[in-house]
Parts: C-alpha cells; structure tokens; sequence
C-alpha cells in the first residue's frame, strides 16, 4: 500500500487531490508521524486543552460581566443618590431663595417707613426753614422801620431842645406858625412832638388812613417845623400803601420841591417811580429812576433804582429773518 493509501487507512479521513499532492511534497517521515496514535492522541488532548481554556475563558467573561453588572448597579444607584441629592440642593437653594427675598423684603419694608418719616421730617424742616427765612425778612424790615422811628423820635427830641429858640421863618414870608387854639391852629395843649409821634404809631402799626390825617394835620399846624419834610414824604408813603398812586405822586413832587436836600428826597423819587410802575407808566418811572441814581448815587434808594432799572431794561431786538 502506497503512502497516502496509509493516511487513509489510519486516520480514516478522505483527501482530496491537492491534499494529496501536498502531503506528498511533505514528505513521507510528516505522513508517517501523523498517521501514529501518538499523534492523535495529543491532538485530541490539545483540543480538550483547548476546550477547558476556552470554557475556562467563558467563566472568566461570565465572572466579569457579573462584576460588570454589580459596578454598573452601583454607579446607577451613586447616580440616582446623586440626582436625589442635587434635587434636595436645588429646592434648597430655592427655599434659601425665598427666605433671602422675603428678609430683604421685610427689611425694605422697615426701611421704607424710617426713610418716608425722614423725608418728611426733611419737608416739613424745608418748610420750616422757609417760613423762618420769610420771619427774619420781616423782622429785618420790622427792624428798620424801627431804626427809622428811633431817628423820628430823636429828631423829635432835637426839636423840643430847640423850642426856646426863636421860631424859624415860615415859607409865606417869615410869619410864625398859629398860634395853640387859634383859627387854624392845633388844639390847646396838642404839640408838633405829640402829633408826630402818633402819626408814626399808627403808620408802623398799618393804619395808614389815621397816619394820612395827622401827618397832614402835622404840616397844616406845624409847616416849618424840622420834621416837616419826614412828614411830607409820610404823606406820600401813606397813600402809596393805600394804592391812591396818583394821590402819591404829587406828594413825592412837594417832597423835592420843597425839601430837596432833605434825606427823604431819594425815598420819594424812588417810591415815585414805583407808584409811575403800578399806573403802569414804565418809560416815566425809568426816568426817574434814572433821575436817582444820577442825583443821589451813594443813597440805599439808588441802589434799589438801580436794581429796578435793570430790570426794566428792554430786551435787545433780534433781527428778522428775510
């Protein structure tokens, strides 16, 4: 029997043509060996090796994909705990939230209150400053006034030093003034000081149309007196304060006529000119304005025609567009 004819007879395996021809460039010692039960048998015990590595790694897989399981159910219930835990943070941080607003809120709310009594307190101070800033104008002009009765009373009390000297020359050609009780004349026991006086009184305490009458009543019986010019000019100031500016105007007039160098000149040009302003006869009362700040310039009452003037200056014309 030939050589392949044995490794069919011994393996007991069929062989094709190309086989053949290729375990016949083997050789025959390769035929030989597989052919032997030696060779056999440890094929079939590396295949039963095999076989038990194999199951050996099938466990093996089995055992890691236990473990797998086992890691993979312990990282999802980490998971879970952890979006548990986030979902506790979340509400939280929303109930912290909500406390911080409300406290801020509570807290704006006893604020508020503080805040709107303080502005208030403010106003009311604003107010209160306002109205003791009106006083103190007042008083200011309280004050002068005052300053201006001291001065009529001072120069009352010059007059009565004066009464032993002879009387002064009187404007009709030197006669003296009427006698007390005569045609004309004050009544008995009512002096030039006296009348005066009350006529202050009255006119600083607001009752012009009393002071009106015994500053006039003043001139009539006492025309040469030293007071006769603050008396003139009273005249006029009265009726200025009773708004009779065209009775006004002629008294400032007979003040600076008949008294110009007295020092109530510049207060009856100025209160002319107010008096021309309220008849709304603006270009007379700028020139008298003008008038007085000119003649008396050092005076308080230029100053204040100043102020006036400026004020009443007309606006510059503007040019028209063509």
């Amino acid at each position: 029997m030939t050589g392949p004819a044995l490794f069919q007879g011994s393996a007991g395996l069929r062989i094709s043509d190309e086989e053949r021809m290729t375990f016949s460039r083997l050789g025959l010692p390769i035929l030989v060996l597989a052919a032997t039960p030696v060779f056999a048998q440890k094929t079939n015990d590396l295949i039963r090796e095999l076989q038990r590595d194999v199951a050996t790694m099938q466990q093996d897989l089995r055992t890691l994909n236990s473990k797998f399981d086992e890691k993979m159910a312990v990282v999802t219930t980490l998971q879970q705990n952890t979006l548990g835990e986030a979902g506790s943070a979340s509400k939280g941080v929303a109930v912290l939230d909500r406390q911080i607003k409300d406290s801020l809120k509570e807290q704006q709310n006893m604020v508020a209150a503080p805040v709107a009594a303080l502005g208030q307190k403010v106003d009311s101070m604003s107010q209160d400053y306002q109205a003791l800033t009106e006083n103190v104008k007042d008083l200011n002009t309280r004050m002068q006034r005052l300053q201006t009765t001291l001065k009529e009373i001072q120069d009352a009390v010059n007059m009565l030093a004066a009464r032993s000297a002879p009387p002064p020359p009187t404007p009709d050609g030197g006669a003296t003034p009427p006698a007390p009780g005569a045609q004309g004349g004050p009544p008995a026991g009512v002096s030039a000081e006296q009348v005066y006086l009350n006529a202050m009184k009255d006119k600083d305490g607001g009752n012009f149309d009393l002071a009106l009458t015994e500053f006039q009543d003043f001139l009539r019986w006492f025309p040469a007196a030293e007071l006769a010019p603050n008396a003139q000019y009273y005249v006029g100031e009265c009726l200025y304060y009773k708004n009779d500016f065209e009775a006004a105007i002629p008294a400032f007039d007979a003040v600076l006529e008949k008294y110009g160098d007295s020092n109530k000149a510049p207060d009856a040009l100025y209160l002319k000119g107010r008096a021309l302003l309220r008849l709304e006869q603006r270009s007379k009362a700028m020139q008298v304005f003008d008038e007085l700040a000119k003649k008396y310039p050092t005076t308080e009452a230029a100053r204040k025609a100043r102020e006036m003037r400026k004020n009443l200056a007309p606006a510059p014309a503007t040019k028209k567009k063509r």
